[in-house]
Order: C-alpha cells, then sequence, then structure tokens
C-alpha cells in the first residue's frame, strides 16, 4: 500500500509544472473580443500596437464614421495631441502631422475630418472604465468628428457625455506609456474581425 501512495503522489508532483503552464499557453487576456463587439482595429504606435473593439450595436453611426475614417487612412501620421495623468489619452487631429501646428492641436475647424457624426450614442452598457475608447467633442457630443480618447481609469462622471464606442482589449501597457507627440504610424481594421454596416 506504501508504494502505491508513493508512486501516486509522484505523478501528482511530475503533472504539477503542467498545471502551472496552462495559463501561459492562453492568448493573452482580452485579445479576444467580447460578446456583442464589431470589427476591431488596430493603432501601431512608435511605442507599440493597440487593439480596439467596437461596439456596433451600441453606437452604429459612431462605429461607422469611425471605420470609415480608418479605411480612408485619416489616421495614419497623426500624433497623440493630449494626456491627462491618470485620465486619457487623445488623437485624432489631422493637424497633429505638422509639428508647427501645435498650438492647434486638439481645437479649430481643421481638427477633424469636416463631418460630425451628428448623434450622441450614448448607452448604459457602454461606460467609462480602463481602456473604454470614447469620442471627444467640444461641448455637443453630436459635434463629435474623428477625435476619440482612451481612459486610463474608470471616468463615470464622463458617462451620458461621451460616446463610448470601443474598448482596448490589447495593448493597455501601450496606452500607459504614450506621450503628446508620439507618433500613430497607422491604424487598420484587423482582418477577420467581423463586419459592421
Amino acid at each position: 500500500m506504501r508504494h502505491v501512495m508513493i508512486a501516486l503522489v509522484s505523478v501528482l508532483l511530475s503533472s504539477a509544472p503542467t498545471f502551472a503552464q496552462a495559463p501561459a499557453a492562453r492568448k493573452a487576456p482580452g485579445a479576444q473580443k467580447s460578446p456583442g463587439a464589431g470589427q476591431v482595429f488596430v493603432v501601431e504606435t512608435a511605442r507599440g500596437t493597440i487593439e480596439i473593439e467596437t461596439y456596433p450595436n451600441e453606437a452604429p453611426k459612431t462605429v461607422e464614421h469611425v471605420l470609415g475614417l480608418v479605411k480612408r487612412n485619416f489616421y495614419n501620421g497623426q500624433r497623440i495631441l493630449r494626456l491627462v495623468n491618470g485620465q486619457l489619452v487623445q488623437f485624432g487631429d489631422p493637424q497633429t502631422r505638422d509639428m508647427t501646428k501645435e498650438a492647434w492641436w486638439g481645437r479649430g475647424f481643421d481638427a477633424g475630418s469636416g463631418k460630425s457624426i451628428g448623434v450622441a450614442e450614448f448607452s448604459k452598457k457602454r461606460l467609462h472604465k480602463v481602456g473604454s475608447v470614447s469620442m471627444a467633442h467640444a461641448g455637443d457630443a453630436r459635434e463629435a468628428d474623428s477625435q476619440m480618447f482612451i481612459s486610463l481609469a474608470a471616468q463615470p462622471k464622463w458617462d451620458g457625455q461621451y460616446t463610448v464606442f470601443g474598448q482596448v482589449i490589447s495593448g493597455m501597457d501601450v496606452v500607459r506609456k504614450l506621450a503628446v507627440t508620439d507618433r500613430i504610424v497607422r491604424i487598420t481594421i484587423r482582418p477577420g474581425s467581423g463586419a459592421t454596416n
């Protein structure tokens, strides 16, 4: 009986590393899309890559508008225009390609694509939490255009003020490293990430 117990303990101990290694073999947490999410867009920056899933069910016009800009390469070559420590990182102004216009980054007639979304799409399902992606605006959420921001912390005070249309599912460590003037190399739609209208 003692030999059987020793053999059983030996088998259990020899299999322990397999259990310990199982989590490492899985994909990084958050790399998969959430249920109900739409297409994923990939933000390649000078500091690394960020993947953002979209929410076409809750913010259909916003998602359609942003993905349309991505398909036109609108964001390629832009820079991070605003950083509020512990709160947000903002980008989406084409003027940021020109360092001589830095005083105007984020504002003025040329700070977007020239066409606002036209609606505010607030949802109780999509709130401002770490990694949420929302549309920036100058006071009226319906006038949001191309500028967006990523929340660095939960910000419930912004719920009902800014449209949350996406969520970072990979690369939040990159978001936290970003600084004003860091370049966005390109933004693309991840192949096979689903279709939106």
